[in-house]
């Protein structure tokens, strides 16, 4: 195995305890590999004879204890003249030859050693036999205990041999397994009755949507849908050590061009306990994986498409729920830390800045480790897309990779519902150690020296602080500072328990970290709102019952500091009724979290699609877009000099109580260029589908690059679609493209979000839709200022809400409403001649105009309102 030399010189004094631990998890994998069922029982049915099936012996059922099978009503069916020997599309046509017929409900009764969870795996293949058409006359259901595993509409498919695989949680003596017939006959071809590891499936996941935990996968039956190794080759049950069939991606992929397979060897796989095991999948399924295709890049190191995703697609049943489990094993990186990706489960992201080496193995390559989500019922509508794309953090190169999946229906707990929603709650996960079926005193040995090892790496940070998360103090915002008692801290004195103001607009309050602990009730995943490239969003409330909302930094993000720094520095001077306000921040025991005001409606993006709420109003969408607007337009110009935010999106614009909109999120804000140039010249950050494609290009950063990102905010209010959608087709992927090209088509009906289009003026769509479509202008000159788009926003709201004219239509002549004229009027006299003019010129029009002086005197007047 080679290492990094990073990863000596920050660990040279744990090495050899690594060492010993890499050792004892090989013992333990080796030992693994070597699993033994408690109870194994594979039954061919409808024959005396026997077969051996790849290894493994299958006794006919005609042999078996009365006990075993109750069957009033059956028969022994053989297949005529062998066909399905010859029809099976199977690698075990053995299997198919005969069949156990059953014309009144009928069970296979197995004695359990061990409870627990075990493999029911259900082989049918219909053919032509003495008595008639298993094609034609079976329609029947399976059961085990009180669980329906298969439902009674269930006809196996013509011509194909099919395997229905589901795990159950056997908790008796006994595990009966149930045939009842719905139509003519029930039948079956062989059964496989095996235990398997429980902790194949145990513990807490991720649930995809809406974010919380569920906590009841020991205990949930589950049937495999899908499962597959990306890459090649075909794994046959014979190479898996719980005998399960692996098929190749390529038939799943969208797109293949985006694509490549890598393999190395199995032997080079280092496996670590706790996270991916031989059972969890074989070695083969780590040793290969599916990549982002980096040659699709052109010299710059752009994509050449801007749909840069792997997409796989697969059939599901809807109306179910299903364990999603993805498999990742880094094949391909020559370092650590330099395979960064993002992971979407049917549109919705899983796994942002994804960094395995550096999350999940301690730094190490060629680590197998697996990853679990729940999707809901509600959002398994007959296909499931599973995407990897590039990181959106700035600092990477283009990748991506995925080794396994693995798709299973959630068929419900022994005499649950089965509804993931019904289970789920909110808690932390407590990450541990999972031992195995090994010798006690090599798992005793292994546990120990990831404990030790564990725990001195905790303590470092303890005898001195990383210079990465150096503690940072309100004082650098401003001399003078002032402060105020906040209170006694629980916090045992780490820092002191003021609160510090620094003199520029009030710098903020410097919250003690026991506070913010019961603000937030120990930092619970059920508190959590949000989750970010700075770490995770969670909601609080104060001793003085205020609602806040605690930003809390990933301690692993490197350009956390930063963003932190930034946030501070800039809302610390920086008051308007559209920017989200900072309430404070805590920087003890090496913590960077932030405390905002509690935004109640959440983001403008969960408002518009990807949820189950209401859809806005068009007038609803139209103030939230304007009051967007205004807070973009005063960091534009209500300073000496502009700021820039750099991370427009309609995640990072939130919702009050009132719907009122605040622009949030200024991490990655930058200070405008001086007065005697025309831009920044600073390296791209952002999110994707939303930067600047100048900016992107030529790195080179103005105003109007958060005018572009706007524009496309725009879109996804007049679309309620997302900005990338890689489930939609090729030219549809990427909203700004296409929306942009259905402008230019003249078909703006068929992109408008037809929940709401009925209530939309014709006036006031249209304004809106080409103050959207001059956002989006390639290059910047060519688009307007936040003060114009400003302008034209409040123009198309006054154009849905006016009166509409005898003749029933209105015109884009239309004059602004009386309070909004006024407005105008008074700001004329200080206007230039030129301005004056423009504004009595025809108001519904903007080409050739500024507004922008105009508009920023009105919108300063407008402050106090």
């Amino acid at each position: 195995m080679v290492l990094p030399r990073f990863f000596f010189l920050r660990h040279a004094p744990d090495m050899l305890l690594l060492r010993v631990a890499l050792v004892l998890s090989a013992l333990l994998a080796a030992a693994r590999a070597a699993y033994v069922p408690a109870d194994s029982y594979l039954v061919l049915c409808g024959t005396a004879g026997g077969a051996t099936v790849g290894g493994r012996a299958f006794v006919g059922d005609a042999t078996l204890p009365a006990s075993v099978l109750s069957a009033p009503q059956s028969a022994a069916a053989n297949a005529s003249a062998g066909s399905a020997s010859a029809n099976a599309s199977s690698d075990e046509p053995a299997l198919y030859r005969t069949a156990r017929v059953f014309t009144a409900p009928s069970s296979y009764t197995f004695a359990i050693k061990k409870p627990g969870r075990h493999f029911v795996r259900l082989h049918f293949f219909p053919f032509r036999y003495q008595s008639g058409d298993l094609a034609a006359d079976a329609r029947f259901s399976v059961s085990v205990q009180d669980l329906v595993l298969i439902d009674g509409k269930y006809t196996p498919a013509n011509g194909t041999a099919t395997v229905r695989e589901f795990s159950v949680n056997v908790a008796g003596g006994s595990l009966a397994i149930t045939f009842t017939p719905t139509g003519k006959v029930a039948f079956v071809n062989a059964i496989e009755v095996v235990s398997h590891p429980d902790d194949l499936f145990a513990g807490t996941v991720w649930m995809v949507n809406p974010l919380g935990q569920y906590d009841g996968l020991s205990t949930q039956a589950l049937e495999t849908i899908h499962r597959v190794n990306m890459g090649s080759p075909k794994i046959t049950p014979s190479s898996d050590t719980l005998w399960r069939t692996w098929l190749p991606d390529e038939s799943f992929l969208v797109d293949s061009r985006v694509a490549v397979h890598q393999d190395v060897a199995p032997s080079t796989l280092q496996w670590m306990p706790g996270l991916g095991t031989p059972e969890a999948a074989p070695g083969m399924v780590y040793a290969t994986a599916t990549e982002l295709n980096k040659a699709l890049m052109d010299a710059n190191g752009a994509t050449i498409s801007a749909q840069f995703n792997m997409t796989w697609r697969f059939q599901a049943p809807p109306a179910s729920a299903y364990l999603i489990r993805l498999h990742f094993c880094d094949i391909v990186s020559k370092a650590s830390n330099v395979l960064v990706f993002n992971v979407y489960v049917g549109g919705w992201s899983v796994l942002s800045n994804y960094e395995m080496t550096d999350k999940d193995t301690l730094g190490l390559l060629t680590v197998p480790l697996y990853k679990d989500f729940v999707l809901s019922s509600k959002d398994a509508a007959g296909n499931i897309t599973v995407s990897v794309g590039p990181s959106t953090a700035g600092n990477v190169d283009p990748d991506g990779l995925l080794n396994g999946l693995e798709i299973m229906r959630m068929v419900g707990s022994m005499g649950g519902d089965g509804d993931p929603s019904s289970h789920s709650r909110s808690k932390k996960i407590i990450a541990g150690i999972v031992a195995g079926s090994v010798v006690a005193a090599v798992t005793v040995a292994m546990a120990l020296a990831f404990v030790v090892l564990w725990v001195r790496r905790r303590k470092k940070p303890e005898k001195k602080p990383s210079s990465t998360w150096a503690a940072f103090s309100a004082s650098a915002l401003g001399s003078r500072s002032r402060s105020r008692s906040f209170g006694k801290s629980n916090s045992g004195g780490t820092r002191n328990n003021t609160v510090t103001l620094g003199q520029s607009a009030g710098a903020g309050y410097r919250f003690p970290f026991a506070a913010l602990l019961e603000a937030t009730s120990g930092f619970d995943e059920s508190m959590v709102i949000g989750v970010g490239g700075f770490g995770k969003v969670y909601k609080g409330t104060l001793r003085d019952e205020t609602r806040v909302a605690v930003k809390r930094g990933n301690r692993r993000s490197a350009q956390g500091l930063n963003e932190f720094r930034t946030e501070i520095e800039l809302l610390s001077r920086l008051r308007h009724r559209h920017l989200v306000s900072l309430i404070g921040y805590c920087d003890e025991r090496d913590e960077m979290i932030l405390v905002y005001e509690y935004m109640a409606k959440g983001t403008l993006r969960s408002h518009l699609y990807d949820s189950e709420l209401p859809p806005l109003s068009w007038k609803q969408r139209l103030e939230a877009s304007i009051g967007a607007a205004r807070g973009l337009h005063y960091l534009h110009t209500g300073s000496t000099k502009s700021i820039i935010h750099r991370d427009v999106k309609s995640a990072n614009i939130l919702l009050d109580d009132s719907f009122k909109a605040k622009v949030a999120d200024f991490g990655l804000s930058k200070t405008g260029p001086e007065l005697d140039k025309s831009h920044v010249s600073t390296a791209v950050k952002g999110s994707f589908g939303y930067l600047d494609p100048e900016y992107f290009r030529r790195q080179m950063l103005t105003d109007k690059s958060d005018v572009y990102s706007f524009g496309v905010v725009l879109l996804e209010v007049l679309c309620a679609r997302p900005v990338i959608d890689p489930t939609l087709p090729h030219d549809m992927v990427n909203l700004a493209e296409w929306a942009t090209k259905q402008l230019k088509n003249g078909e703006l009906d068929s992109i408008v979000d037809q929940r709401i289009a009925a209530t939309i003026r014709p006036e006031s769509l249209k304004k809106f839709a080409d103050t959207a479509e001059k956002c989006l202008a390639e290059y910047g000159v060519a688009r307007p200022a936040m003060g114009d788009v400003l302008w034209c926003l409040e123009y198309a709201l006054q154009l849905q809400l006016q009166e509409a004219s005898p003749d029933g239509s209105g015109t884009d002549n239309t004059q602004l409403a009386p309070g909004l004229a006024s407005k105008y009027q008074r700001n004329q006299s200080n206007a230039s001649d030129g301005t004056a003019a423009a504004m009595s010129a025809n108001l519904g029009d903007l080409d050739g105009v500024s507004m922008r002086k105009v508009f920023s005197r009105m919108i300063k007047s407008e402050e106090g309102r």
